[in-house]
């Protein structure tokens, strides 16, 4: 996008091919993408952009796919792409009326590139009279069937050979809404009888989990700006029960933005926590958070991996490593990284974890625990690394954890949560 669009300039079929545009042609995130656009666009349309935009993402093969056959040369100007996947998403996938999403992709073309609005014209038409053919072409092709990029299909289906097909299909699902109540302001059975009153059906996990029937914005959510509840994945809720604290423990939580399990620490536990993140911008969403929820920490920016910068020199009593990764785990929240990511990101992210990991360690006291995390299914930067990190250690201890359809720590994708690894460390 040039910039921001103005408030009302746009409608959502605007803005979405322009944030998908931001993605394939300048490899920005969707989520950086739609807050740079957020102060400038009225929320209703923003929201419907939203959903466009991230339609596309988790669709990307199978629309590309569609693309490539309906044009025979590069396109030009490159901005039609936005343009031409989000009226294919609709033509596809939606309940668009064919009619309104060619007419308005052909209206957009005619303002923004004249020259080209024959062309839009003719991609359309071309796909709603070939789309039974278009269709069974695109189920031979396994980036058009599964949505994933070949790199990665190859590493799901080498390392989980037996539920592959099932996996990749959960992890273009759109994900589940779910809330963790905070029991320092409220009961989540008081919670649940606020949300009944609402009108908005959940199912309880957990002591404190409710996982939407169908997912609202926050601002439909009975006492959200009060801090009696908070949205976050289940399976990024297991991470404050499996650290283990107890009251006045002194706690590093190590790449803390967007502050999602900080809070859910400090929620369980009286701590003194420390909250560090190298980026500050970030860093800002762990203080909103926190203040929210009416909770307490010290929030640092720095980098966890050079400790003589910021240490005290006071071991912690337990660290949570939430580690950069390729957040293979969640590519159905945020499934513009699937396209974005490279299969040379994976190692380079291993190497990350290694600098990590052992910067970390000696930061612990005798006894205490680390729980290294992420939101991954890949074993480069789940179980190999742990198993890595245990022969470099010789005073590392893995601890079993005990998960509900966990395997050894990986959480796959499925109905309840996204895919998350954990593994428990203690020092001897």
């Amino acid at each position: 996008m040039a910039g921001p669009p103005r408030s009302g300039a746009v409608s959502a079929r605007q803005l979405a091919a322009e944030l998908v545009n931001e993605v394939l042609l300048n490899g920005r995130s969707l989520t950086a993408a739609l807050e740079a656009a957020r102060p400038n666009v009225d929320h209703r349309i923003l929201a419907d952009a939203q959903d466009l935009s991230y339609g596309v993402m988790r669709h990307l093969g199978r629309l590309r796919f569609f693309l490539r056959r309906l044009t025979d040369r590069p396109l030009n100007p490159p901005e039609l792409t936005g343009l031409l996947l989000v009226a294919l998403y609709e033509l596809d996938g939606r309940d668009t009326p064919a009619y309104a999403a060619v007419n308005e992709a052909v209206e957009l073309a005619s303002r923004q590139y004249p020259r080209a609005k024959g062309f839009v014209n003719a991609v359309l038409r071309s796909f709603m009279r070939g789309r039974i053919g278009l269709v069974a072409a695109a189920e031979q092709s396994p980036e058009a069937r599964w949505n994933f990029p070949p790199w990665w299909i190859n590493k799901v289906r080498d390392a989980y050979p037996d539920g592959w097909e099932a996996m990749l299909t959960a992890m273009n699902v759109h994900p589940p809404m779910t809330l963790r109540v905070n029991l320092r302001r409220t009961t989540t059975p008081a919670y649940l009888d606020l949300l009944k009153q609402a009108g908005l059906a959940c199912r309880q996990s957990g002591e404190t989990a409710l996982i939407l029937e169908h997912p609202v914005r926050v601002s439909e959510l009975p006492g959200f700006a009060e801090g009696l509840v908070s949205v976050q994945d289940l399976g990024a809720q297991y991470a404050a029960e499996l650290l283990d604290c107890t009251d006045g423990m002194r706690v590093l939580d190590a790449c803390a933005a967007p502050g999602g399990k900080t809070a859910h620490l400090l929620e369980r536990h009286p701590l003194d926590l420390l909250a560090l993140d190298q980026d500050a911008g970030r860093l800002l969403r762990v203080t909103d958070t926190l203040r929210r929820l009416g909770l307490t920490a010290r929030v640092l920016a720095a980098d966890v991996g050079r400790p003589e910068a910021w240490w005290d020199g006071k071991p912690f009593d337990r660290i949570l490593l939430d580690a950069p990764c390729t957040a293979s785990g969640v590519a159905r929240r945020h499934p513009d990284g699937k396209w974005l990511k490279r299969c040379e990101d994976v190692t380079a992210l291993a190497d990350q974890q290694v600098r990590l990991l052992d910067a970390v360690w000696p930061l612990l006291g005798q006894g205490g625990k680390l729980l290294y995390a992420t939101c991954s299914v890949f074993s480069e930067e789940n179980a190999d690394q742990v198993d890595a990190f245990l022969a470099r250690h010789p005073d590392a201890r893995r601890e079993p954890i005990s998960l509900p359809d966990g395997q050894a720590g990986q959480l796959l994708p499925n109905g309840d949560h996204d895919g998350f690894f954990y593994a428990s460390i203690v020092k001897t």
